[in-house]
């Protein structure tokens, strides 16, 4: 039996993943911060405001399953070529980023500029919140031209050892507009008032702030940039190693972005008090899985590093120890959740029918927070790490799409179940494919190099 105590230095094993998974934890929390700062204080001024607000931001969500997948191919194999110690490779790696992101940026931009009412009509049937929602994409369209660029520069410093600057900026962008917020959401300082439109404007301000901060940061010496005159000469065997890669990813994405945009309208589709206890409850759940949002980002990185430097033992050895880890943070969290939910309760304005809902929807997501952390770190950190990318596409495919949308469509349409059953099918999928995943790491099928010479 691999004993994977024996390969790994516990002092430099936990150095390492402190120094990578603390920024990075901080980062998806701003990023998380921002939906809750939109949902209260939005919630504050109206439910439909919050409610409409959060169905639009669904639009985002998709295009951020795309930038992920694109980011997180890149990050595989820069960390593997950082591990490596070849920075020219890294270079056009994130050439291939940029233009598949760009590409993606452009359509999401003209499909909330010229037909967001089409969009809000996916999520809700409610003229109140589809007039709302549309109104707010409107502007926030503007924002989805520059997303997916500075992800990739923030990609590229997490691989690259600089994830603490790559922190300050996300930090700073997210503080930005969480102040501006409260700016044009209520009217602050002579500004106007302008509810869910304002929340928009400060997203897309926080966003050519935090792009800017990328560039002119990323100019240093120590960083790794994009080679702009090199941008079509790619070698073409590492635009075959890059979408190797990048399609199970965005076939993974896709799947789990479409899908978790469904469970969203499905929701959306009982009613108001449904879809607003709905659109809390996923804020705490962003909230809550900051950390293993940031152990799992860690963790492809040290596997990716080590397998790349071809210490395949070590980045095995690393694997097994931050499968285990996982287990700790999902229990934590669930405790977490259990402990908010009064607080949350007394603080959010909802209707009492909501509120017992929220109340149901938040033990039920507290279940649900163990599996999400355990597969976050293990699928998308350790079998990620080590080119593993399409098992998550699989596991997607049967546990999300075959099993709990299936449900919670029949559920809410045909059997009309309990707004909490229908509920509780769309957190199905996390906690059910916890032994598939375990099966999956210990075939180890994931310990490789994946780095070329170019």
């Amino acid at each position: 039996m691999f004993d994977h105590n024996k390969y790994i230095d516990k002092k430099e094993f936990y150095k390492k993943l402190w120094q990578l998974s603390l920024p990075i934890m901080l980062q998806s929390l701003m990023l998380a911060l921002v939906a809750a700062g939109d949902a209260l204080m939005l919630g504050r001024v109206a439910q439909e405001q919050m409610t409409a607000v959060s169905l639009a931001t669904q639009i985002q969500f998709v295009q951020n399953m795309f930038i992920s997948s694109v980011t997180a191919a890149g990050s595989i194999l820069g960390a593997q070529y950082w591990g490596k110690g070849d920075k020219d490779t890294l270079k056009s790696i994130f050439n291939l980023m940029l233009f598949a992101t760009g590409a993606a940026s452009v359509i999401f931009f003209a499909l909330c500029k010229f037909i967001p009412g089409g969009l809000m009509h996916i999520f809700a049937h409610d003229p109140i919140l589809v007039e709302i929602g549309s109104e707010y994409l409107k502007i926030a369209g503007w924002s989805y031209l520059l997303t997916g660029i500075s992800q990739c520069y923030l990609a590229i410093m997490k691989v690259t050892e600089h994830v603490a600057p790559g922190a300050f900026i996300s930090t700073g962008a997210v503080l930005i507009n969480i102040a501006l917020n409260a700016v044009f959401i209520f009217g602050l300082f002579g500004a106007p008032k302008m509810e869910a439109r304002g929340a928009a404007l400060a997203t897309t301000i926080a966003r050519v702030i935090e792009l800017s901060l990328c560039i002119i940061i990323s100019a240093g010496k120590e960083y790794v940039r994009p080679a702009v005159g090199k941008m079509l000469s790619v070698s073409r065997e590492l635009v075959r190693d890059f979408t190797k890669q990048c399609m199970p990813l965005l076939g993974g994405a896709f799947l789990w972005g479409v899908g978790f945009t469904s469970y969203t309208a499905i929701m959306g589709h009982l009613g108001v008090d449904a879809a607003a206890a709905n659109s809390v409850s996923a804020v705490v759940r962003d909230l809550v899985c900051c950390a293993c949002n940031g152990v799992g980002t860690a963790a492809g990185i040290m596997v990716g590093n080590e397998l790349g430097a071809g210490n395949l033992d070590k980045g095995k050895a690393y694997g097994i120890k931050l499968k285990n880890i996982s287990y700790v943070i999902g229990f934590v969290s669930m405790g977490v959740v259990l402990a908010v939910t009064p607080l949350l309760l007394h603080f959010v304005i909802l209707t009492d029918k909501a509120q017992n809902y929220l109340t149901g929807m938040m033990v039920i997501m507290s279940i649900y927070m163990i599996g999400r952390c355990v597969n976050t770190v293990t699928i998308n950190g350790v079998l990620d790490g080590g080119g593993d990318t399409i098992f998550d596409m699989y596991s997607l495919a049967i546990c999300m799409w075959g099993i709990a949308i299936p449900l919670a469509l029949l559920g809410a349409f045909v059997f009309h179940w309990p707004v909490l059953l229908v509920y509780a099918c769309t957190c199905l999928d996390e906690v059910g494919k916890i032994p598939w995943v375990m099966i999956r790491l210990r075939k180890y099928k994931w310990v490789q190099n994946l780095t070329k010479e170019l």
